[in-house]
């Protein structure tokens, strides 16, 4: 068997493959029918594993494999190697539905090996209930990629992920199983043992990389580091990933790459809102990095776990990542079959800020929780996620978040699109958020002893993932005691930064339609006639350039200053194609701070020789509209705050505020100059706050 094994990897992956130590023996613990958690370092291989078992278990006893993951996008590559072996692959996912019906008739006639599913699959009831009870031979092998997900205590835990435990109970006990992961320390190999069993067979084996060079940089300011990797980036042969915490920086340091001559292209979740296009995209740029036709992906989190390209030569983190297991999968990516491959982390000044905004968003608080039970108990026939919006100002995500939880722990369960309360008792408890929390934030010191410490980076992982046999790499720069790279950068080079990140002017999205609940039960379209045109906003709060310049004036000098009212000219003269001209100026009102956009708009009126309109009144205080969630708490905050006094005869109105994040207030202020004689408002904003700091 194991010759025939031999014979399958090297149909899979080349003449000269050899297993690496431990495949095999993963393949032989499924053939003997055993729960296996296999733990080994990226790159080694696990992917190899549960494909040829799989081939192997077919072959044996009939039926299909089921492998859960949340990579399946990225997974082509692999699967295409699997097809070397005759593997037939099929997966449902939300981006192939059209395919359904017809994957479905695969699986029920037993035409492949093996279906790739998403953990989140797993909590579709018609899946669960009806898809797979007829495949044909049933399930012959459970596989769990990146398993401490399934572990409350993993990195990147998906609460979905627990339902495979399950799963895997309603099976016969002879049905092997293999989770397979690169990050999990001795106390998520517990929780995960607890989960499938015991008797789990465990194949671990070192973490090292060998291929890495490892170097830490202290560079405060986004525009240092932006000027330490046109400085860099091409000192390094061949082809790399950049890992960003935001899909704004992505954008913007792919954009400051291609300007200085180096081929960068972004690459996240929110590259299109089509799916298809997005897939497209995405597919196109991960060719294009494997065949090194481009020199760097400019990268979120999404390219993380399950990309798979031996000869990356270089992965740079723009950000502190918020925990050291992340990290060592991230770095990961690089040198897997080169000798030499070099990881680089730049620690700016957000960084913290940054990981405590992910920690505290990535669990549901207790009054979240039962907010979201208080409303659906309240409720005559139960509500769905878009009718939750509608009374719970909670984003989409968090909501999201909370039903999930609530429906894995059977305190409320989904009929008919519509989410029930159930009989079951609820104890916040249960849930061990605040343990989870407390250890995210146990991770977030450990990474920030990590960039501190002046011993071997790569021993200093190891040892964190509970692997002491790693000695000390004798290539990153504190084993050889000098600098791989520079640490400092030309000034020149961060005022070029601070210029191009001062010159980007963002686009403030057109709201047409009014969120539910605003003025109707459902959502309504908001009328042609009161439609804004599409605005601009002069930064990014709190980012180099403006976006620093106006967070210190708006809450320290309570005064914008001059500068911010020639850069706005800037942008009304030369980077707003559409506005050819401003008729007279206008200004959302405040009652917190009455003069501070006002004083602005005037100072900007006066410049341009045009008139000052001061008729739009605020009658009442509202919640400020950062507090707001979601679209609809957002509209229907700033809906009835605002009126106008008096007509406006003008065509070409310039409506002025400070902040802008999901656009709400400008666009019920725009509208109401429109009813009352304005011809065109241009909505423009010194700063977005939206994560994402609009469309560029």
């Amino acid at each position: 068997m194991k010759e025939y094994a031999e014979k399958l990897l090297k149909d899979m992956i080349g003449e000269n493959a050899r297993f690496h130590d431990g495949q095999w023996e993963s393949i032989e613990s499924a053939l003997n029918n055993n729960r296996t958690l296999v733990v080994q370092k990226t790159g080694w291989g696990k992917s190899i594993v549960y494909f040829i078992a799989s081939k192997l278990v077919n072959e044996k006893r009939g039926g299909v494999t089921i492998l859960v993951s949340p990579l399946l996008s990225l997974m082509r590559n692999q699967i295409q190697s699997a097809r070397n072996i005759g593997i037939r692959a099929v997966t449902i996912n939300s981006e192939n539905a059209d395919d359904w019906s017809e994957i479905e008739n695969i699986l029920n006639n037993g035409e492949c090996d093996i279906i790739l599913i998403s953990p989140e699959r797993l909590a579709n009831n018609d899946f669960m209930e009806r898809v797979i009870p007829a495949i044909k031979g049933g399930p012959n092998m459970i596989v769990i990629d990146e398993a401490h997900c399934i572990s409350d205590w993993g990195h990147d835990f998906r609460p979905n992920y627990s339902r495979i435990v399950n799963v895997i109970r309603t099976l016969a006990p002879n049905v092997p199983v293999i989770a397979t992961t690169a990050t999990a320390n001795n106390r998520v190999i517990d929780d995960i043992k607890t989960q499938l069993g015991k008797s789990l067979t465990l194949i671990k084996g070192s973490l090292m990389r060998e291929s890495l060079n490892i170097q830490v940089i202290k560079l405060k300011a986004q525009t240092e580091r932006m000027a330490w990797l046109i400085e860099n980036i091409n000192k390094i042969d061949g082809s790399g990933i950049i890992y960003c915490s935001t899909t704004r920086d992505c954008n913007n340091v792919a954009e400051w790459l291609k300007l200085n001559g180096i081929d960068a292209l972004p690459y996240h979740g929110k590259l299109s809102p089509d799916n298809e296009i997005k897939k497209t995209l995405r597919e196109e740029r991960e060719t294009l990095l494997i065949e090194n036709k481009v020199k760097v992906l400019v990268s979120t989190v999404a390219l993380g776990m399950g990309f798979d390209k031996g000869d990356i030569s270089f992965v740079i983190h723009f950000q502190m990542p918020s925990n050291i297991i992340r990290y060592y999968q991230e770095i990961g990516r690089a040198g897997r079959k080169l000798d030499d491959a070099y990881a680089v982390l730049l620690v700016g000044e957000e960084d913290r800020e940054i990981a405590e905004y992910f920690i505290e968003s990535a669990f549901p608080k207790r009054e979240q929780l039962e907010n979201v039970i208080t409303t659906i108990e309240e409720s005559d026939e139960g509500l769905s996620l878009y009718d939750l919006k509608k009374h719970i100002n909670m984003t989409h995500g968090g909501i999201n978040k909370c039903i999930q939880l609530l429906d894995l722990h059977g305190i409320v369960k989904k009929i008919n699109k519509k989410y029930i309360r159930t009989l079951n008792s609820y104890m916040y408890e249960d849930f061990k958020v605040e343990e989870i929390l407390s250890t995210r934030y146990h991770e977030l010191e450990f990474m920030e002893k990590y960039i501190e410490t002046n011993k071997c980076y790569m021993k200093f992982i190891a040892n964190e993932l509970d692997d002491n046999t790693t000695k000390n790499c004798e290539k990153c720069c504190n084993c050889i005691k000098r600098k791989l790279f520079p640490d400092t950068v030309e000034e020149k080079n961060v005022k070029k930064a601070e210029e191009f990140v001062k010159s980007r002017v963002l686009k403030i999205k057109v709201n047409k339609k009014w969120p539910a609940g605003v003025i109707a039960l459902t959502g309504k379209k908001v009328p042609d006639e009161e439609l804004n045109e599409v605005g601009r906003v002069l930064s990014n709060y709190g980012d180099s350039g403006w976006g620093k310049i106006v967070e210190e004036d708006k809450y320290k000098k309570e005064y914008f200053r001059d500068e911010l009212a020639d850069a706005t000219i800037e942008v009304l003269n030369n980077k707003w194609a559409e506005l050819t001209k401003v008729d007279c100026i206008s200004a959302v009102p405040s009652l917190r701070r009455p003069e501070l956009v006002k004083s602005l708009a005037e100072r900007i009126a006066n410049k341009l020789k045009v008139p000052f309109l001061d008729i739009i009144k605020k009658p009442v205080e509202t919640e400020e509209q950062k507090y707001m969630e979601n679209s609809n708490m957002q509209a229907k905050n700033a809906y009835n705050a605002f009126e106008v006094h008096g007509v406006v005869n003008y065509e070409n109105v310039l409506l002025i505020d400070d902040m802008v994040d999901s656009g709400w207030t400008l666009t019920v202020c725009g509208a109401l100059l429109k009813r009352n004689g304005a011809g065109k408002v241009y909505p423009y904003a010194l700063a977005s706050t939206a994560k994402n700091g609009g469309d560029e």
